[in-house]
Formats: C-alpha cells, sequence, structure tokens
C-alpha cells in the first residue's frame, strides 16, 4: 500500500515540476544571402547595388512548454524586415516583410538560475514585398508563400524570480517562393527566370523569457 500511494505521488508531482511554461519576446539582426533577389536588384541598377549578404531585423515571440525536464516544445512567430533602396534616374525601393511561424523542439540543459536550448524547427512563410520603381507613382505589392527551417542555440539566465535575459544564434534556410501581383510575377529581364526570394542565413537575437 505505501509503494502504491509512492508510486501515485511521485505521478502527481512530476507533471508539476516539468510543466514549465515560457513566453520570450526578442529582437535580432540576421545576414543573409538572397541570390535570386540580389541578381534582380543588381539587373535594375546597372551595377552592383546589392552585396552577396544583406542584413535584416527580425522581431519574435516564442512559447515553450517543458513537456519532461529535458525536452522542451514550443511555437514561435518571427516578423522580418528588409528594404533595397538606391536612386538610378529616381528612386527604387524594394522593401518585403516575411511572418514566419515555427514550431520548435529543443533538447534543454537546466540549472540553478539558467538554462541552454539546442534545437530547432519548421514552419510556413508568408511573404509581402512592396516594389517601386523610379516612374511609377505608387508602389505594387507582391506576395508568396513556403515554409522554412530553423535550428538554434539559446541560452536564459536569471534577471529575477521569473525573467530571464535571453540569447540565441540560428540559422535559417527559407524557402520563400516567388513574389506575385494576380499572375504577374517579379521577373529578372537579364536572366528571363521569375525572381525568388529563398535565402540562407544567420543571425543572433536578443530578448527576455517570462516563466510561470
Amino acid at each position: 500500500m505505501k509503494y502504491i500511494m509512492t508510486v501515485l505521488l511521485i505521478g502527481l508531482i512530476l507533471p508539476d515540476c516539468f510543466a514549465q511554461n515560457e513566453l520570450r519576446v526578442g529582437m535580432g539582426i540576421n545576414f543573409g544571402s538572397t541570390p535570386s533577389l540580389k541578381d534582380y536588384v543588381n539587373q535594375i541598377a546597372g551595377y552592383d547595388e546589392l552585396g552577396s549578404f544583406s542584413s535584416s531585423v527580425i522581431f519574435s515571440g516564442e512559447y515553450d512548454y517543458a513537456v519532461t525536464q529535458s525536452y522542451d516544445l514550443g511555437l514561435e512567430v518571427g516578423y522580418l524586415l528588409n528594404s533595397v533602396t538606391f536612386s538610378t534616374f529616381g528612386t527604387y525601393d524594394f522593401s518585403y516583410h516575411i511572418i514566419m511561424p515555427t514550431v520548435t523542439s529543443y533538447y534543454v540543459i537546466r540549472g540553478e538560475g539558467y538554462n541552454f536550448k539546442f534545437g530547432g524547427g519548421i514552419g510556413p512563410r508568408l511573404v509581402s514585398a512592396d516594389e517601386s520603381l523610379p516612374a511609377t507613382p505608387s508602389a505594387t505589392n507582391y506576395t508568396s508563400t513556403g515554409f522554412g527551417f530553423l535550428l538554434r542555440v539559446a541560452g536564459n539566465t536569471r534577471l529575477g524570480d521569473n525573467f530571464y535575459a535571453y540569447i540565441s544564434g540560428d540559422l535559417r534556410y527559407d524557402l520563400n517562393g516567388e513574389p506575385k501581383n494576380g499572375d504577374k510575377y517579379l521577373m529578372n529581364n537579364a536572366t528571363h527566370e521569375k525572381v525568388n526570394l529563398d535565402t540562407f542565413s544567420a543571425g543572433v537575437s536578443l530578448g527576455v523569457t517570462f516563466t510561470f
């Protein structure tokens, strides 16, 4: 009887120990290569306006649930912003944002006042891009959908009872698709190919985490 009671008590206590929730918000910088966009912008400019790598800003929020002592499952929503602007007989502007929901999973090392996470995830990518040509009075909007992959190493260090400082290093490969407006695609006139926003990137993010 004592043995049965002990097992039941452990069964009741362990879920509470592991059922830790985390909410995180953060901001980061990504350095990415988008070859198709680079070729497209440079053929419009007539020179190498856009290099092999460019920087973008990403805002993100994530909810994680501690399934076990060493395994977290979560959902992140990222919002990436990037733009290219130059003047050649007028101002050219290409700006886009990407909404990036990602289902994440992590192996977690927990300690007193800190944790380290190793993992990644996958999810859809929702793209909206606006292009303003020198002689065009208004921007044309192009959209596409795709999916992306994420690899991450992250750490949390306690600042207060339930607050932690957050830092992560990310690798991303996003197949963002070929933006279009109706049936009209962005086309590279030099290569006669549709433009895509597929990107390989590395980045660093900082933020805060709240646990409950």
